[in-house]
């Protein structure tokens, strides 16, 4: 397969990106407490620092914690939205939003759920 750029945002713009990825044709759902409240469907992979060419705005999202404190989720303080998050020990490796993505459908996508309430 080809790889793809594709371009997110938040609702409000403060935070955008552009990640190099293969094409996106599935997503995940995960339902521990937070997750099911964001219903957001994600990526499958996280996505390296490599894979962004370009990644504004980070600087100004609100971060939070909770529980274990594995991942931290990022949320515009604007607009609301939550563009991705990553897992801690692993800075920089972010799961999107696919709802973030320009010109991507995350409801038209395959969805797995993800057990998150048993890690």
């Amino acid at each position: 397969m080809t790889a793809r750029s594709y371009h997110g945002r938040c609702h409000c713009g403060a935070v955008r990106w552009e990640l190099t990825s293969e094409p996106i044709t599935a997503g995940v759902r995960c339902n521990c407490s937070i997750c099911v409240r964001k219903g957001a469907v994600m990526s499958v992979p996280y996505f390296a620092p490599d894979a962004f060419t370009r990644l504004d705005g980070l600087d100004g999202l609100t971060r939070y914690q909770w529980g274990d404190r594995d991942v931290t989720s990022y949320f515009c303080p604007t607009c609301g939205v939550y563009p991705f998050h990553e897992v801690t020990a692993v800075p920089g490796h972010y799961r999107i939003n696919l709802g973030c993505l320009d010109d991507l459908d995350p409801l038209s996508l395959a969805i797995t759920a993800i057990d998150g309430r048993s890690f």
